[in-house]
């Protein structure tokens, strides 16, 4: 096993029945190559393992283990923003963009990785903060989304880059997302995929009130200011990764810039986001 990863610190979101047998197998395996494990949620079906705030991870663990998929990994990637603590994903159930440890080729795989063998992937996160305030409301590593709250109606908002007028207008919402989450909600509201390797954002308008209305890609470092119009009625909400949000009312402003820290995704060696594209995407489908 690599030197570098003898503690490992396993991570998933509740105690889920479905992902017993996956957290069993992954915890069989470490304990068989003599190594310290913990977790951050207490197991009924796995008593015996220390149970750790992930806050605590970097001090306790030299690699972290995301079960579940990709959700569990952008939520383990937003505890550890800031950290030097590298983060493996695997994946139960479909295939991910982000977890590509499978549990049907687990030992083979893990044991790749633990041995050193695998690839680094630096990826950056946003923060989104309300008013000014002194901290952000939240971390994401996908988008950022301003949305109606309670009831299907047209929000009014402006939109300024790096303190410049880009357009007013109506629309169900708005998303800032990263070359990460250009594969999620973006791309449903028709925005581009990007190349995770680029220093980019995409603006992607939700259902917009005009047929010229287009997605846009700037860069990274632009901060981008999002400002709800007087004349919207009802509430508002704020989301980052589709996490429970923040309500927010006509005059507020929702400030989207590039989070300082990144997170550090360990790959295997044979890690191509472009085969993922054609699998997730149907892409590779022959045409007849």
């Amino acid at each position: 096993m690599h030197q570098s990863f003898k503690r490992i610190g396993l991570f998933i979101r509740k105690d889920d029945p479905i992902l017993e047998n996956a957290v069993v197998q992954v915890s069989q395996f470490l304990t068989k190559h003599s190594l310290a494990i913990v977790i951050n949620e207490p197991l009924s079906f796995l008593p015996e393992l220390d149970v750790v705030s992930i806050s605590d991870f970097p001090e306790r663990c030299d690699l972290t283990i995301a079960i579940g998929g990709d959700g569990t990994l952008l939520s383990a990637s937003r505890a550890l923003a800031g950290t030097d603590l590298p983060l493996v994903g695997i994946n139960v159930g479909r295939l991910g963009f982000l977890a590509d440890v499978t549990i049907d080729k687990l030992e083979t795989q893990l044991s790749q990785i633990l041995a050193g063998e695998y690839r680094r992937d630096t990826r950056f996160l946003m923060q989104a903060t309300i008013n000014d305030a002194d901290e952000p409301m939240g971390l994401a590593m996908n988008d950022v989304v301003i949305h109606a709250y309670q009831r299907l109606h047209m929000i009014e908002f402006e939109t300024a880059i790096n303190g410049r007028f880009l357009n007013s207008q109506r629309a169900d919402g708005i998303l800032v997302a990263t070359p990460t989450g250009s594969t999620a909600y973006a791309m449903s509201a028709g925005g581009p995929i990007l190349d995770v390797d680029l220093d980019a954002l995409v603006l992607a308008s939700v259902c917009p009130h005009t047929l010229s209305n287009r997605p846009l890609v700037i860069a990274a470092n632009s901060v981008v200011d999002i400002t709800l119009s007087e004349k919207t009625v009802g509430s508002c909400m704020a989301t980052c990764d589709g996490r429970p949000g923040y309500i927010i009312q006509a005059g507020d402003t929702i400030r989207v810039e590039r989070h300082p820290h990144t997170i550090t995704l360990l790959h295997l060696e044979d890690h191509d986001h472009y085969s993922i594209l054609r699998a997730k995407l149907e892409w590779g489908r022959k045409l007849t």
